[in-house]
């Protein structure tokens, strides 16, 4: 019986397939689900601090809509003030005790004060990890890449000092150097580099002429960018390797192994084939490793990764007329 232990940011997990911050985790049966489907983990839903904003401005609003009305009536009500992040804070406390996977907190906070205030309160819970979402969309010309990267890994410090549990970063594709981004949050201590981030992306309504919010599932095809960065960053940094979006199949996993993820997640396959699916991935890749003999992911995490491949450009061509090339 094939062994599937692995770690995720140094957590130990039973088994490489991480269930990823979404919707699913947002009531504690289906957390239950999850857990009893076979996940080795799971990420909860993200703390997002401009939804707290959003909140927080629209209650202000309602509250103050007729506060001038009647004069005699301006006082009659105690002050309410929103609840920031507590609502949040006391639902992933709630999870931490109705299951016993390993659960991490993710965070996406706008303030660089929000990420470090966020990571605190979300370890005062019991989680046992943090994932810190990097991502904005630079709107300012003249804000250069060296300035976008230097302040996330200013914020990551701030919060690698403040909490003591283990802390990683999922990251978006889009940095100018992914190599020299992923090996800076390594050395400032990162656990894991999750890659990569599936960002919202706008589309248009032709009949209406206006923007349309349209949710995107992934499929298999968007793997391959994780594929290649997982097999180039392999034996490159020492935090964990995460590989996220298209992994859909147990086969899909054991590319991302062995390219050299130490574990993935996954979310868009559970909405189209349901949570159980998750027992049906563990059971491809344990049948996939005992016909090939393996006795455990690390006998083949990594065979596949650049520096192991016969091919030494297999994963760095870029350009097209040199992928060409590589076809017989």
């Amino acid at each position: 019986m094939a062994d599937l232990n692995t770690t995720y940011m140094g957590i130990k997990l039973k088994n490489p397939i991480v269930v990823g911050a979404c919707s699913l985790s947002k009531q504690i049966d289906t957390i239950k689900q999850i857990e009893a489907s076979g996940a080795g983990a799971l990420v909860l839903k993200s703390l997002f601090e401009e939804q707290i904003q959003l909140e927080q401005g629209k209650l202000e609003d309602e509250l103050s809509q007729h506060e001038e009305l009647y004069a005699e009536a301006v006082t009659l009500f105690p002050s309410i003030e929103h609840g920031g992040p507590k609502e949040h804070l006391y639902w992933v406390a709630e999870a931490k005790k109705a299951v016993s996977i390993p659960l991490i907190a993710s965070i996406n906070a706008v303030s660089d004060e929000a990420w470090s205030e966020y990571a605190v309160r979300m370890a005062e819970t019991g989680v046992d990890g943090l994932e810190l979402n990097f991502y904005s969309l630079p709107l300012d010309p003249e804000l250069t890449s060296d300035e976008i990267e230097n302040r996330e890994l200013a914020i990551f410090r701030k919060v690698r000092e403040a909490v003591e549990i283990p802390v990683g970063v999922k990251l978006h594709p889009f940095y100018t150097n992914m190599m020299h981004v992923a090996a800076a949050f390594d050395r400032a201590g990162a656990n894991s580099v999750v890659m990569f981030n599936r960002l919202f992306q706008p589309d248009l309504s032709i009949e209406r002429g206006e923007e349309i919010a349209r949710l995107t599932l992934s499929d298999a095809t968007d793997s391959a960018v994780s594929l290649r960065w997982a097999a180039l960053l392999h034996g490159r940094i020492r935090a964990d390797i995460i590989s996220a979006t298209g992994i859909m199949t147990g086969r899909d996993v054991i590319k991302m192994i062995m390219a050299g993820a130490t574990a993935v997640q996954v979310v868009s396959t559970l909405y189209k084939n349901k949570i159980n699916y998750i027992g049906e991935m563990l059971s491809e890749l344990s049948t996939w490793m005992d016909g090939k003999g393996f006795k455990s992911l690390s006998d083949f995490r990594g065979h596949a990764s650049k520096k192991n491949v016969k091919d030494p450009w297999a994963f760095e061509r870029g350009q097209y007329i040199k992928a060409l090339l590589g076809f017989d």
